[in-house]
């Protein structure tokens, strides 16, 4: 791919009609079509799913199309169509209440922008607990690696005592905005929301998470993540507009702000 952005970067720079780059795409999009479908093969028009229900009985469906599989099995369940991408960028030339996008984030040809809300972090929490209470899982976005027990799967800002240790505490003069601005955090993985532990004013307070790191870890694969956690490395989350404000889902109807292609709300797209 960098052989082939080479030729073409040569062909913009000595000024060469569209038309004879568009045949040079073309031509090196047939050989990476190539290579990849010899190495991992050409992706079936029909599948059979077999799998063992609650049960244990056998079940089959198929064969049929992946997009007839979602119409049949998926979309009654997760409308794809009704979910709205929510996130927390707190830097000030971001404001709350408007929709953003990131240039050069989407990767298929026709498919649809990824275009996020941009809301508060006890506002998407809010909505988050509304989906679990409604039996409905949550995807999320955050950074991962941050004040995060592996073995025990504890996510909390108090897990580790740097203090202690160092003498001196760490990640606590920059806050979550400048945290972004500076390069120091970003999404780099994704989760789900399973379950959540509300207070006497019915706030979320902890959460249980399904990661899929296998299931050595944390209680059989779950962890536990405080709301406090998530508001300092959480970024994202999915929930059907049901759960959200109409005011709020009605702000998909504006024009995005674009950002730039390194911006980090582009690090982890849905």
């Amino acid at each position: 791919m960098r052989e082939y952005t080479k030729e073409l970067n040569i062909l913009v720079q000595k000024k060469s009609s569209k038309e004879l780059i568009n045949e040079k795409i073309i031509v090196y999009m047939e050989q990476l079509y190539r290579i990849i479908a010899i190495c991992l093969g050409i992706p079936p028009e029909t599948f059979t799913w077999e799998y063992y229900n609650k049960s244990k009985a056998y079940c089959v469906v198929g064969p049929i199309t992946p997009l007839k599989f979602y119409e049949d099995y998926v979309k009654p369940y997760c409308d794809v169509e009704n979910k709205l991408c929510l996130v927390n960028d707190p830097r000030p030339e971001n404001p709350f209440g408007l929709t953003y996008t990131v240039d050069c984030l989407g990767n298929v040809v026709g498919g649809r922008r990824t275009v996020y809300i941009n809301q508060k972090t006890k506002d998407m929490l809010k909505y988050a607990a509304e989906s679990i209470k409604n039996n409905e899982a949550v995807w999320f976005g955050c950074e991962v690696g941050k004040r995060y027990a592996l073995k025990l799967g504890i996510q909390d800002l108090r897990i580790h005592d740097y203090n202690l240790l160092f003498g001196i505490d760490i990640n606590k003069t920059l806050s979550k905005a400048e945290r972004l601005t500076y390069g120091d955090t970003s999404m780099n993985h994704a989760m789900v929301f399973t379950a959540v532990s509300l207070d006497a004013n019915g706030d979320p307070t902890k959460w249980r998470v399904e990661n899929s790191w296998g299931d050595d870890r944390g209680d059989k694969g779950y962890m536990v993540m405080t709301t406090e956690w998530f508001e300092e490395f959480g970024f994202e989350v999915v929930v059907d507009k049901q759960y959200v404000p109409k005011e709020v889902a009605d702000l998909m109807k504006m024009e995005p702000k674009v950002l730039p292609a390194w911006d980090p709300m582009g690090t982890l797209a849905l």
